[in-house]
This record gives structure tokens, C-alpha cells and sequence, in this order.
């Protein structure tokens, strides 16, 4: 422990975490006034740091971690939708971990990352050295290992699939620290960031944390939901323990957040506000946000009520860790708070901020006004409902009428805003095929162009009529092997069956539907072809000529009848041979 204090001592840069739950609400802390969840080792952090009581994200998870990691707003980067083709970060833009790679940090992302699954959009594509996740939104995603259920789970280790035991936020946050002793240990300064899946969706958490809630008399899943934020809280503690044993506490810098507001919990608690998860009212945005370094000549531990959001991070971490390289073309959405964080200000400019991004029902390019505008306190909703959240924080009143000069003020910044982002809206990306030879990409219906209805395994178990095309860029000329299938490789099931349901460490998923699957047909390029499907066959297999570009891949498959019944949910690519064409 002494060598490793004395090593620490010779960091020229601080380190930095960022701990990013998934779908935690501002209620959802003991901290924040909740008044029958324990949280103590969050609670003790939040009364070491410096808190933003008024800090904003997205109301969903991707286009809050394309800010975080951007700088910049989710119709800016091309991140600002949870599936179909626009949960990626445009390649031209400058992510915080190659930020931090390219100043001599180790960069380790550990849990979700929900920004792409296949290259040029994972993690380690995007500047982090290590990285441990599951694929997609949540564990149970179309795209996740098949019947991973939070315990035992195989998650993708720096592109290799490994089935870890224990419970996930366990593994995430025990695989972190290991890498931080490892880098410590090394004499280099690091950035983890740690985002568990939880307290996501499906509720599954062992029975130990769960119990105390249930004894209470809540509701089953109210009960799930605090237990597995108590594991989060515990987990946090072994954390900030290592830290302090280790003497990383000092020169780190410790970020805590959410990536939503709340869902389960925001009718038994939501600090007075209105919504939750993907509402424009404020408790759809507003989230818990606190920031320590004990080493850093910050202010002392107190409540900062500026305006502020998750694309000030990024700037904000820039000018703490001195870190240079920045394109010349950079512009952030977001400032820097450093200057408020030290005390020397207490106040930001005033400025408008916008929160918009896409989601069901509505339709998947973001439509005008679809949007909150803040300004100070002033909240504007659609572009007409107008409320002051400093006195009235769950949005009762709307008082456009009363104020048409503020409403006229927040809707001519809005409309500069999208006349600057709404041009970027279908600059999609394309998932990229073909880089080595021999080397396989699974392309799953969580990023079907347009389609919305088959995100989740359990909707490839209720088989659901859903088909959309799929942005491709295929990088070299060559013949490609493309393998078709309803079921992923791992659950081997032949295309016209079903699978019975799944008992796992604590839940259960349903039995998978059976499928007449007769017929099935691909479309990419100018290559067209059908194929008929046999009683034993788990996939179906084309082999097709394609150049290099730009293109869209489209599968489909039929009943007997030549009903279409859904597309491909998983489709497998391989370049086999490596031909040049004109």
C-alpha cells in the first residue's frame, strides 16, 4: 500500500471517474429526499462534493451518453434515438475518451454503452484501451447475448464474448476497480467510466437487497428497483474505499450521475416534479449531478443551483485535466464550469439550452418544437406551455399568456438552435462490414432504419412483425457470406421454432414464439435472392458480390403464403474473399 501512495504522488494529472446509472431518478437517493431508500455511501459522497441541483441530461439513456461524451447535443452528434440507426456518434466527432488516450490517460469503460455495437461505434473504436460491456440498451437487448439475465452473464470483453460470474453491477464495478489498481500500480493517471445497467429494467437483483424494501410493504417492484440501487450504493462504497486505501481519493475526480430521470419509483417519490423517463417536464431531465476532488482547490462541498447540463462535463474535465490536442473545429453545445466549481464565480452566463431528442410514438426524425427550451428557471414545452420551475417545480401552471415576451425569447433561440441542427438530422451512420477478412459481424433489429418494435429479446419471442433496412458501408470489394436467422447463433433454434421459456437467477423470460417461416429473401446492393427455409434449418445462407460504399441491406421473411412475417432479426457478415471490382 505505501509503494502505491508514493506512485500516486508522482501523477502530474488527476485521475477521473464518472459512475452513470441508468434510468435512476432524482428522487431515487436517500440524498435527494427520498424517504425510504438507504443509500449512505452515495449519501457520503454527495456531502464531500459539490452538487448541481439544477443539472439537465436527456430523458433517454443514448442521447444523454452521446453528450457526455461529445460535448455536444444529441441533434448535433447523430446519437439522439435509443434503435433504429441513430444511437451512433458520427465518426468525425471527437469523443472524451480519445480526449483522454491522446493526453497519456488509460481510458476503461466498464457496463452500458448504448452508442453501437459494431464497429467504427464500440467503445474501444472510440478511444477507450479496455472496455467490459453487454450489447445494446439493457441486458436482454436484441443484440445482447442471448438469455443473459444479470447474473453469470457473457458480456464482451474487449471484443471477445466471456461469460463472467456474479451479479452485473458486482462485475462492473469489481472489473473496474482491478483495471484502476493496474493502472495505478503502472504510474499512469486514468479515466474509468463505470455505468451499470442498472436500475434498469428487467428488475432482477439479489434477494438480499431486495428483502429489506419487500419487508416494508412495498410493491414487488418497487422493491426490486431500491434493492438494486442498495447494490449500487454498496458497490460505490467498495469503490471510494479502494480509492481511499489505495491514496487515489485525493487526485481523483469523482463524478456522480444518472442518465434520466426516473421510472419505477417517480409515484412513490420524485422531489415534487412532474414526468419521468422520456417526458420534456422536468423530471424527465433533471437528474442528480455531484463532483469531488478533494485535491483539486475546489470550492468547499455546497449546493450550486446554476443551470447547467450533461454537455458542460466534457469542457469542463478539458480544462481540469489541461488537456490539449482539441480540433480546430470544435464547437461544444456545452461550457465549462470549471471557473464555478473553484469559486471563482457564482454565477454562469445566461444562456438557452435545448433538450431534444427522438422517441416512440413520435415519429424517428425529431420534429420542430418536439422540445423543452431552458432559460434560468423558464421552461418552454412544444413551444407553448411556459412554466417557472422556481416556484412552481411540478409544472401546474402554465403562464404563457402572462408572459408572451419570455415565450417570444426562448422560441427565437429555439428556432436558431434547429436551424443550426436540423440539417444533421438524417446524416445517418452506416455500420461497416468487411474490414478483415474472415472476421464476422451480427447485425441485429435494434438497428433496423425506422423499425422500433423488435429492440428487446422479448420481442424476438413474441416474434413481432417488425422489418427495416439496415445503413451499411461496406469498406472492400469481395464476396460476403451473409447467414440469415430469427434466433442468434448462441440459442441454436432452428427459424420456424420456438424456444420455451427461460428460468434464470431471478426472473424468468417467456416462451418464444413459433414462426411458418417458408421463404426468406436479401436485398443489398444489386444483389437480390430467395430461398426457401426447411423444417431443420437455423439459418440461410447467401453469398454475394458487393462493393465498396454506401448501401442498405434489407432481409425478409415469409410464410407459405408469402405473408410477410418479420425481417431477419439477426444477420451474420463475412468477408470471404477479397476481389477487386470495377
Amino acid at each position: 500500500m505505501n509503494i502505491m501512495k508514493n506512485v500516486v504522488k508522482e501523477f502530474q494529472k488527476p485521475n477521473v471517474i464518472i459512475v452513470l446509472t441508468d434510468d435512476q431518478g432524482y428522487g431515487d437517493l436517500g440524498c435527494t429526499g427520498n424517504p425510504i431508500l438507504k443509500t449512505p455511501r452515495i449519501d457520503k459522497l454527495f456531502e464531500e462534493s459539490i452538487r448541481f441541483t439544477d443539472f439537465h441530461v436527456a430523458p433517454m439513456c443514448t442521447p444523454t451518453r452521446g453528450q457526455l461524451m461529445t460535448g455536444m447535443d444529441a441533434l448535433s452528434n447523430g446519437a439522439y434515438h435509443v434503435c433504429s440507426g441513430r444511437t451512433f456518434v458520427r465518426k468525425d466527432i471527437m469523443t472524451m475518451a480519445e480526449y483522454f488516450s491522446s493526453n497519456g490517460y488509460r481510458t476503461g469503460h466498464f457496463g452500458k454503452w448504448h452508442l453501437g455495437d459494431n464497429y467504427p461505434y464500440r467503445p474501444q473504436d472510440r478511444g477507450f484501451q479496455e472496455t467490459l460491456c453487454h450489447n445494446g440498451g439493457m441486458i436482454g437487448a436484441a443484440s445482447d447475448y442471448w438469455n443473459n439475465d444479470y447474473f453469470d452473464d457473457w458480456y464482451v470483453h474487449n471484443g471477445e464474448k466471456k461469460q463472467y460470474k456474479g451479479y452485473c453491477t458486482d462485475i462492473w464495478f469489481g472489473e473496474a476497480m482491478k483495471w484502476i489498481r493496474k493502472c495505478a500500480g503502472e504510474g499512469v493517471p486514468f479515466f474509468a467510466y463505470i455505468c451499470p445497467n442498472a436500475p434498469h429494467v428487467p428488475l432482477f437483483v439479489p434477494e438480499s437487497y431486495r428483502r429489506p424494501y419487500l419487508e416494508q410493504g412495498l410493491d414487488e417492484n418497487l422493491g426490486r428497483y431500491f434493492g438494486m440501487i442498495a447494490n449500487i450504493d454498496e458497490n460505490i462504497g467498495k469503490l471510494d474505499d479502494m480509492l481511499s486505501e489505495t491514496g487515489l481519493a485525493g487526485n481523483t475526480i469523482f463524478i456522480f450521475l444518472s442518465d434520466n430521470g426516473g421510472k419505477t419509483a417517480v409515484d412513490f417519490y420524485n422531489a415534487g416534479m412532474r414526468g419521468k423517463k422520456c417526458s420534456l417536464y422536468e423530471g424527465g431531465h433533471r437528474v442528480p449531478c455531484f463532483v469531488r476532488w478533494p485535491d483539486g482547490n475546489l470550492r468547499n462541498p455546497c449546493d450550486i443551483d446554476e443551470l447547467t447540463h450533461v454537455q458542460d462535463l466534457l469542457p469542463t474535465l478539458i480544462d481540469f485535466c489541461d488537456l490539449q490536442g482539441l480540433p480546430e473545429d470544435v464547437n461544444f453545445d456545452g461550457i465549462s464550469l470549471e471557473g464555478l466549481l473553484r469559486g471563482n464565480t457564482d454565477r454562469l452566463p445566461e444562456r438557452t439550452l435545448v433538450i431534444q431528442y427522438s422517441y416512440l410514438p413520435h415519429d424517428m426524425d425529431p420534429e420542430k418544437w418536439d422540445s423543452c427550451v431552458l432559460r434560468g428557471k423558464w421552461r418552454l414545452i412544444g413551444g407553448t406551455e411556459l412554466y417557472n420551475v422556481g416556484n412552481d417545480i411540478g409544472q401546474e401552471n402554465n403562464i404563457a399568456g402572462q408572459n408572451p415576451e419570455i415565450v417570444d425569447i426562448l422560441r427565437r433561440d429555439y428556432e436558431k438552435w434547429w436551424d443550426r441542427v436540423s440539417p444533421l438530422i438524417r446524416d445517418f451512420s452506416y455500420i461497416s462490414i468487411g474490414n478483415n477478412v474472415g472476421e464476422e459481424i451480427c447485425l441485429s433489429s435494434i438497428d433496423w432504419l425506422y423499425a422500433h418494435a423488435s429492440v428487446q429479446s422479448a420481442h424476438i419471442r413474441k416474434g413481432v412483425k417488425d422489418n427495416g433496412p439496415w445503413n451499411i458501408y461496406i469498406e472492400q470489394n469481395g464476396i460476403y457470406r451473409i447467414e440469415l436467422r430469427r434466433w442468434p447463433k448462441e440459442a441454436n433454434v432452428e427459424m420456424s421454432n420456438g424456444v420455451p421459456p427461460y428460468r434464470g437467477e431471478d426472473g424468468i423470460y417467456p416462451e418464444g414464439k413459433a414462426l411458418p417461416v417458408s421463404k426468406v429473401r436479401l436485398s443489398i446492393q444489386d444483389f437480390v435472392d430467395e430461398q426457401p427455409v426447411q423444417e431443420e434449418d437455423t439459418a440461410i445462407v447467401f453469398y454475394a458480390p458487393l462493393k465498396r460504399g454506401k448501401t442498405k441491406m434489407t432481409t425478409w421473411l415469409f410464410d407459405s403464403e408469402g405473408e410477410l412475417l418479420c425481417g431477419a432479426y439477426y444477420t451474420y457478415v463475412t468477408l470471404i474473399d477479397k476481389k477487386e471490382r470495377s
